[in-house]
């Protein structure tokens, strides 16, 4: 049996049972902000890794917990970052939660939704119908979001339905997103806990990683079983997570949020853990090609 083996910016030991793991993955699910840039910025490194994975054959989709940019928003970003992308390829936390919404709350039309107007209309494209911020246009549900244009008003309402035992949904439970800017980014975790604050009231579902349901999407598209899915992000406690509540691989890059000391401290286990996407996919193509 091959021993273990270590590779130029891997951080854990690749053993042969890992090599064999890597061998079947067919498509790899990348978290955004933090995995292939960091706020404005986008890693030198990316673009080769995605061409390096085409050329493969291995197909790859942009997975994010971000909702405050509708698909047509992420598209033309990346766009603009010089990575061409289509709409079958991206699959946000907002477009989760109006697959959960449709599948669990089929009467649920109208939407009290705190979020950008972006996400807002990513929802109304949707077929949902978003209420004012008017105690007289009352909503069948709660929708709380990753808000970048929060109003205190608007939060105070979203409050007050909370408090009225309506269904309560956050799209993810971020409690901050990456930037490469001197200040700190309050994500939808972080507004739920207000929330929470005022009315002592959790959401009913959290939807977003790590909820194994955001890979659904990725699994129907291309017929594919977790076990043929790599799950790489810069978060152990959402993109690893979910990665083992799917049983998908699950990787770990240190170029966001983590640390090589959460990784000590957590009890989430990352399958590999790199210094970034293209340390990870110079291990998968090595694995693969043997």
């Amino acid at each position: 049996m091959q021993d273990n083996q270590t590779y130029d910016g891997i951080k854990n030991t690749v053993t042969p049972a890992l090599l064999e793991r890597l061998k079947q993955i067919r498509h790899v699910a990348l978290d955004m902000d933090g995995t292939i840039y960091n706020g404005s910025t986008l890693f030198p490194y990316t673009p080769g890794f995605l061409a390096s994975l085409k050329a493969a054959g291995i197909g790859y989709s942009f997975l994010t917990n971000n909702p405050s940019k509708n698909t047509n928003d992420y598209l033309k970003h990346l766009e603009k970052m010089g990575i061409p992308a289509v709409r079958e390829e991206m699959y946000t936390s907002a477009l989760a939660t109006i697959d959960y919404l449709k599948s669990h709350y089929p009467d649920v039309r109208k939407l009290f939704i705190l979020g950008t107007p972006s996400m807002i209309a990513e929802f109304e494209a949707n077929g949902f119908v978003s209420t004012a911020d008017d105690a007289n246009d009352v909503p069948d549900a709660l929708v709380v979001g990753f808000d970048t244009t929060l109003a205190y008003s608007r939060l105070c309402r979203a409050s007050w339905w909370a408090s009225q035992k309506l269904p309560y949904i956050a799209t993810n439970p971020d409690w901050v997103c990456p930037t490469d800017q001197k200040v700190i980014l309050v994500d939808c975790g972080s507004i739920c806990a207000c929330i929470e604050g005022a009315t002592k009231r959790l959401p009913d579902m959290v939807i977003g990683k790590p909820d194994p349901r955001m890979l659904d999407g990725i699994l129907h598209r291309y017929q594919l079983e977790p076990s043929a899915i790599a799950m790489v992000g810069d978060r152990l406690y959402t993109d690893v997570k979910m990665a083992v509540n799917a049983n998908a691989l699950g990787v770990l890059v240190l170029s966001g949020e983590a640390t090589m000391d959460d990784v000590a401290q957590s009890d989430v286990t990352a399958d590999v853990i790199a210094e970034n996407v293209a340390k990870f996919g110079a291990l998968l193509l090595a694995a693969q090609s043997n």
